[in-house]
């Protein structure tokens, strides 16, 4: 990992290992747990083979990566909270985490349509953070990291959207981290 400041909440937004390397879980959560933030939530990214329940890839996608991502690899991650189509609530704000896109060929993927729509739509109404979809829920905040050179943050006027990738489109190391501060609900302090 980079270098990355100190902070009540660290979110990592996918794609820590190059398609599930079990060396690369371990390693990550571990270099993770070395971290001083009081919460690391973690979300898949579509490179985190072996992550999504049930997924199946044929024997040629796998010759073609020369990786075996092995099953339920989250499980591994003792070092941090890893959200996968759930919420969390930190500090009085609601956190969900969902890896589902639409882009064929990769974990989490599911066509455009009803079959994506049926994962986005378990997605909480009252989310104040979110790492995918904001059409219907409207969150503060969407993070995301799977454009590789689109690096940033952005707003609509409604919610603001983070580009937390560190990596450009060949997968080098090229951005710092992003901080940013979310004011805490009324009567709510750490």
């Amino acid at each position: 990992l980079p270098v990355i400041p100190d902070g009540d909440v660290l979110i990592h937004a996918g794609d820590f290992t190059n398609y599930g390397d079990l060396g690369e879980v371990i390693k990550f959560n571990a270099e993770i747990g070395k971290l001083p933030h009081k919460y690391k939530l973690v979300i898949a990214g579509n490179h985190e083979l072996g992550f999504e329940d049930g997924e199946q890839m044929n024997d040629k996608q796998l010759a073609g990566l020369n990786m075996l991502g092995i099953n339920k690899a989250y499980e591994l991650l003792s070092n941090c909270t890893y959200l996968c189509d759930r919420s969390i609530e930190v500090y009085g704000i609601k956190i969900y985490g969902t890896p589902w896109h639409s882009m064929p060929g990769y974990s989490f993927y599911r066509p455009r349509g009803q079959k994506i729509l049926h994962k986005w739509n378990q997605i909480p109404a009252k989310t104040d953070l979110l790492n995918t979809v904001e059409q219907r829920v409207l969150p503060k905040y969407h993070v995301f990291g799977h454009v590789h050179q689109m690096h940033g943050a952005t707003t609509n006027g409604t919610t603001t959207f983070i580009n937390a990738s560190l990596c450009d489109h060949k997968l080098r190391s090229a951005y710092d981290p992003i901080i940013f501060d979310l004011p805490l609900p009324c009567g709510v302090s750490k």
